[in-house]
Formats: structure tokens, C-alpha cells, sequence
């Protein structure tokens, strides 16, 4: 019994033993296991790299190539470093959990390859990128955000049809690059584009073809004017909230802008001198206008009459001229009270109310009265005469331009008009005088204040034919004006019609149906000249003449100097003049003297210059002094004598060795001037 005993006791021992071993291994692999796991962690995050659970941050480390990154890492920074497009590994294609790469400032000059798919928001601004291919953007289909601010791009350097494989892409900027138009084949889903600081100048009727759903649109900073923009570009703009179009040259708001959506209107810094009537009609959403730094002056009744929701209204930076024209808008300002804010709407004149606020002007205003009559009452609300014109400026790129100017509105001389040297119009009191054969006087006086004037004369043909017209702009504080220049024994039809500062365009002739109905007209004849007036012209001729006589003899005596001046400098250079050296070159050539020093391009100085030969020598000699001629068939050299030391002889006070450049530069370091080794 003791044996089997024994047995099972050592049995038992061994599958005790067994069974500690087996879990201490366990024990050990658990252990190891999650050691190596930390330990394999602390490896893959980079140690030039700061890792924030899917964060990694490498900007600003130096970096010229991306290092391994870990697979978790969704979101790189990689800024402000000197990575290269040779610095991104191909291994970067596997990492499909990488959302958002920044690579803004860095040394990239092509659009990176090897990014993963998965990339949705991509930051290369402020590199030197010139192309978009649309093979590289095509490895990121889900690519929603891409920003190329600050690059070299130009409009021939993207690819046609780029953008074709990103269905997903919003947000496009291109701020501060090289285009010089829209960019082609934009997708269709893209919200936000910013195009600011570039060089566009057209922009075309398909430019923004089939981006029904762009947003913002950023135009600041080209080079736009109405007449190189199509009338319909925006309006296939239907749900666009912001509109900016700072730093331009325009000279009204474009035509046609969205007005359903739009809550941003910036067109601050541009050369804006009116706003016409109608331009901001339907933005019922307007949240924000800007007119800054501009050339306003006015702004005509009833602009405002749809801006329900307006909260800002920015215009400092603009010469406003408050008097009775700015009547409507101050009512409009006090109507809306607190419900907007208003910045800048300071007047710039007249002198009695100069840098005072419109919504101050109290008393001022309260001196305007409104004409009402049944003829001319506001067509847009407000019960005032508005005779204003808002012409809006020829607009439309080469493509489309549809705009027209309409005419003055004179009368047809085709018919047999009536007119007297005196006017009268519903508004307007016109009288014309004529004073003498070339001059008119013409006054006026009206039932409301105006801006300015629109005075044009024309002068009138034989039989019906119509002459040129003439056309000005007159101050609308002045009630009279003088035309002078006029043609004797000629009849005139002058015209005028009070208009607003913003139908005051540079430069283009402005009327419509307000106008047509405020024109006035009427008629002048000048005399004919008087006998004294006949001597006083013939006279200014008599005297014209003599003037003239004297100016083309002065200018033919001066001619004849100059001729004569050449000429004798031709024959001081070529001549045989005793002041200089001479010799005769050959036998053949016996009637031709030549300056020895000058043909050989020497500068002469007799005193470190010679001519050795086998049987001459260049020596000192007196002035007008022969040479003996040479022999035919003589060779000579000419070289500089130093002295027997080897040192210059025009050694200056300070000597600069040049040892580094050779032997050939021993005239200058001897001190010999510069002009004296050119010519040597």
C-alpha cells in the first residue's frame, strides 16, 4: 500500500506543478503582451511629433519629408515645415483613417500625390503650386474643402475638367494667385468660392454655370468694371447669401444681382458715383450693406424700399452732399429708429452743415418742401417729386452687352415746333438771352432743389438736318450760365432738365421718363457780326501772322546753326587744324591726315607711352610738329614703360592688393586710373 501511496502523491505534485507552470506562462504572455503593445505605441508616434489621441502635430519641427505616422491618426499637422513633394512617402496612400492634412507654408511646387482617399479637407495654401491635374484630384473622391490660397495658379494651368471627379467638393479658395478669369468646369455642389486678389478683369455669361448652389462668392481685389461683366452673370446665382466685390472698379452694382437670398453686399472701395433706383429692389433678406470708400454723393428716393431686414448700413468714405435730395433717406433713417445701425453717413457739404451726421439735421430738413402735384408724384412711394435719373452705365462683357444709351430728348426738327426764348415746365423755368454773335445767356429757376443740371444746346442745320449736340453738367446751387463759342447767325434749341447726383455718370448721356417729362426747352438765334467786331477779328488775324513769321524764322536760324555747328565739328575732327598731330598713312592716301593717338584708340600721354619699332620710337614732341612716316611693312607695339622696380608710376595714396585676381590686373593694382587701362 505504500508504493501506490507514494504514486499518487508524486501524481498529484506533478499536476500541481503543472498547472502553476501553465499559469505563470499565461501570466508572463499577458504581461508581455500588453507591455509590447504600449511599447509599440510610444514607437509608432513619431519623436520629432506630438500625438493627441487621432491628433498629430508636426508643424513647425523643420520637417522636409513626412515621418511614419501611426494608423489611428486622423487629423496631420504638417505646416511651416520644408517638406517637398519628395518628402510624401507613398505608404501615405494606406493610412485611410487621415481626414484633414495641413500642408500650408511649405516648399510644395506641384498638387501633392499619394494622399490617402480618404481625405476630406486638404490646406496647401502658401506654397508654390502651379498646376491642378485632374488625375491627383481624382485619388479624392470624398474631398470637400480645398484650400490654394497663396500659390502660383493660373487659368491655363488647371487642367479642363479638374474638379470633374470631386462631387463632394464646397469650399474652393484660390485667394491671391495668377487667374486671370473664372476657372472652367467648377462642380456643381460647390458652396463657397473665393477668387479675391487675382487678376480677373471678364467675367462671361457661362462663368457660373450650374452652381445653383454657391453661397458666398469673393471677388475682391481684380480688376472688374461694368462694361466687362455680362448683365446675367449673378442672377444664375439663385440662392447666393454674399456678394463681395471690394476693391474693383466699378462704377455702379452690377446688373441683375440675386436678389432672393442675398444677406451680404459688400462694395466697399470701388469707384462707385451713383446708385441707380432699383438696383437693390427684392433683397428683402439684406442683413448687410457696405458702399465705403466710394464717389457718392446722393442716393435716389426709394432705393431702400425693399430693405426690410437691413441691420448695417456702412458708407463712410463717400462726399455726401446733404441737402433737400437726402430728404427721403432721413425720414428712412427715423422710420427704422433702432432697427439699424448706420456708419459713416456724415455730410460732406454744403459748407453750414459740413461734417454733421443726416440723421442730426433736423432743422435743415424741415426747410425742404415737397412738391406734390398730380403729374409728378413718386412712382416708387414717398409722395415727393423725384426727378432723379438712374440710368444705369453701359454694362456687359464682349460676349453680351445689351445695354443702350437713350437720347436727349430734344425736339424733333423734323416738326414744326414753336419755341420762344423762354420755357416753362412743370418744375423748371428756362429763359435764354443772346448777348452777342457768339454767345447766349440762359437762366433758370425751379420749384425744388436739385443736385445739378443737365444743359444742352444744339445748333441747327440748314432745311431739317440737326447739328452736333453739346451737353454739360451745371452745379445745382447756380441759376444762370453763359455759353460762349457759338456761331454767328445761327439759331439754337438749349435744353435742361434737374437731375439727382446719381444719375450723374462719367462721360455718358443719361435721360429717362422722369427726365423726358422735366426737359425744357427753348430757342436762340445769335446776331450777326458788327462792322468794329468784323475789324477786332481781322485785327487778332493781322496779329496772329507776324507772331507766327517770327517763330518759324527763329526756328529756321536755329536750324542753320545747328547745321552749321556739325559741320564744322565734322571738319575740326577731319581737318587740318595746327592743334593736333598729324601724318600722312601712304603714298596712296596723301590727301588724308589721321590722328595718330586717337585711330590707335591710345589716350595720349607722352610720358609712359612709346612705339618701339625697328627704326621709330614714340617721343615727346612739340605741338604741330610732322612725324616722319613709317615704313609700309613695319609692325608695332604698343605697351606701357614702368619703372625698373616694377611699381606704377601714378601710385595713388593707399595701395590695395588684388593678388587674388592675377597678374592681368597689375595697371590697377599700380594705381593707374581705370580710364587710362580701358584705353590702353
Amino acid at each position: 500500500m505504500a508504493p501506490v501511496g507514494v504514486a499518487k502523491l508524486r501524481t498529484r505534485l506533478f499536476l500541481l506543478f503543472l498547472i502553476l507552470t501553465l499559469r505563470a506562462g499565461m501570466l508572463q504572455f499577458a504581461t508581455a503582451t500588453i507591455q509590447g503593445y504600449i511599447g509599440d505605441r510610444d514607437i509608432i508616434c513619431p519623436s520629432v511629433c506630438r500625438c493627441d489621441e487621432d491628433f498629430i502635430y508636426c508643424n513647425d519641427r523643420g520637417l522636409s519629408s513626412i515621418p511614419s505616422l501611426p494608423p489611428s491618426a486622423s487629423v496631420l499637422y504638417l505646416q511651416n515645415n520644408q517638406i517637398n513633394n519628395p518628402g510624401l512617402p507613398t505608404s501615405l496612400e494606406r493610412q485611410l483613417s487621415i481626414r484633414v492634412v495641413y500642408l500650408y507654408d511649405n516648399e510644395l511646387d506641384e498638387f501633392p500625390m499619394h494622399l490617402p482617399p480618404s481625405v476630406r479637407e486638404l490646406h496647401l495654401q502658401d506654397n508654390n503650386i502651379r498646376t491642378i491635374p485632374r488625375s491627383t484630384l481624382a485619388r479624392m473622391p470624398l474631398l470637400e474643402k480645398l484650400h490654394l490660397d497663396d500659390n502660383s495658379i493660373s487659368t491655363v494651368s488647371i487642367e479642363d475638367q479638374a474638379f470633374a471627379d470631386n462631387p463632394r467638393l464646397r469650399l474652393l479658395f484660390l485667394s491671391r494667385n495668377h487667374l486671370s478669369s473664372i476657372p472652367s468646369g467648377l462642380p456643381a455642389s460647390l458652396e463657397e468660392l473665393r477668387l479675391d486678389d487675382n487678376r480677373i478683369s471678364t467675367i462671361p455669361t457661362h462663368a457660373f454655370r450650374g452652381l445653383a448652389s454657391l453661397r458666398c462668392l469673393v471677388l475682391d481685389g481684380n480688376l472688374l468694371a461694368n462694361q466687362r461683366i455680362a448683365d446675367d452673370t449673378f442672377s444664375r446665382l439663385s440662392n447666393l447669401t454674399e456678394l463681395s466685390l471690394v476693391r474693383n472698379s466699378l462704377q455702379t452694382p452690377p446688373v441683375n444681382l440675386p436678389s432672393a437670398h442675398l444677406q451680404r453686399l459688400s462694395l466697399q472701395e470701388n469707384a462707385l458715383t451713383h446708385m441707380p433706383r432699383g438696383s437693390l429692389d427684392g433683397m428683402r433678406r439684406l442683413l448687410r450693406l457696405d458702399l465705403s470708400g466710394n464717389n457718392l454723393t446722393t442716393l435716389p428716393r426709394g432705393l431702400f424700399k425693399d430693405l426690410d431686414s437691413l441691420g448695417q448700413l456702412l458708407v463712410r468714405g463717400n462726399p455726401w452732399h446733404c441737402g433737400c435730395n437726402l430728404r427721403w433717406l432721413y425720414d428712412w433713417l427715423h422710420a427704422r429708429g433702432n432697427s439699424i445701425t448706420v456708419r459713416g453717413l456724415t455730410c460732406h457739404g454744403p459748407d453750414r452743415v459740413r461734417d454733421m451726421a443726416l440723421i442730426d439735421l433736423t432743422s435743415e430738413m424741415e426747410e425742404c418742401e415737397v412738391v406734390r402735384t398730380a403729374g409728378t408724384r413718386d412712382r416708387v412711394g414717398g409722395g415727393g417729386v423725384d426727378s432723379s435719373t438712374t440710368l444705369t452705365p453701359p454694362q456687359g462683357s464682349l460676349f453680351t452687352l445689351h445695354s443702350k444709351r437713350p437720347g436727349l430728348g430734344l425736339p424733333d426738327s423734323g416738326l414744326d415746333y414753336t419755341l420762344s426764348s423762354s420755357g416753362v415746365g412743370k418744375s423748371l423755368a428756362l429763359n435764354v438771352k443772346p448777348l452777342s454773335h457768339n454767345s447766349v445767356r440762359v437762366t433758370w429757376s425751379v420749384a425744388q432743389p436739385s443736385s445739378s443740371f443737365r444743359l444742352s444746346w444744339l445748333r441747327l442745320g440748314t432745311g431739317n438736318a440737326m447739328g452736333s449736340i453739346t451737353e454739360t453738367l451745371v452745379r445745382g446751387d447756380r441759376r444762370e450760365y453763359l455759353l460762349t463759342s457759338l456761331q454767328p447767325r445761327s439759331s439754337y434749341i438749349i435744353c435742361m432738365v434737374p437731375l439727382a447726383a446719381s444719375s450723374e455718370s462719367k462721360g455718358a448721356i443719361s435721360g429717362d421718363a422722369d427726365s423726358d417729362e422735366a426737359l425744357v426747352c427753348a430757342k436762340a438765334e445769335t446776331s450777326d457780326l458788327t462792322p468794329l467786331e468784323e475789324e477786332d477779328e481781322e485785327s487778332q488775324q493781322m496779329t496772329v501772322l507776324p507772331l507766327a513769321g517770327i517763330i518759324g524764322g527763329a526756328t529756321a536760324i536755329v536750324s542753320l546753326a545747328l547745321i552749321f555747328g556739325i559741320f564744322c565739328w565734322y571738319g575740326h575732327r577731319t581737318g587740318h587744324l595746327c592743334s593736333r598731330d598729324h601724318y600722312t598713312r601712304s603714298s596712296s592716301r596723301k590727301n588724308k591726315t589721321y590722328d595718330d593717338y586717337i585711330e590707335s584708340g591710345t589716350k595720349k600721354d607722352n610720358t609712359i607711352l612709346e612705339i618701339r619699332s625697328p627704326g621709330l620710337q614714340m617721343m615727346p614732341l612739340a605741338a604741330c610738329q610732322p612725324m616722319q612716316p613709317k615704313p609700309l611693312r613695319e609692325d608695332y607695339i604698343i605697351h606701357t614703360i614702368f619703372p625698373s622696380n616694377g611699381t606704377g608710376l601714378y601710385k595713388g595714396d593707399s595701395h590695395v592688393s588684388n593678388a587674388g585676381h592675377g597678374t592681368n590686373r597689375g595697371y590697377r593694382e599700380g594705381g593707374i586710373p581705370d580710364i587710362d587701362y580701358c584705353y590702353t
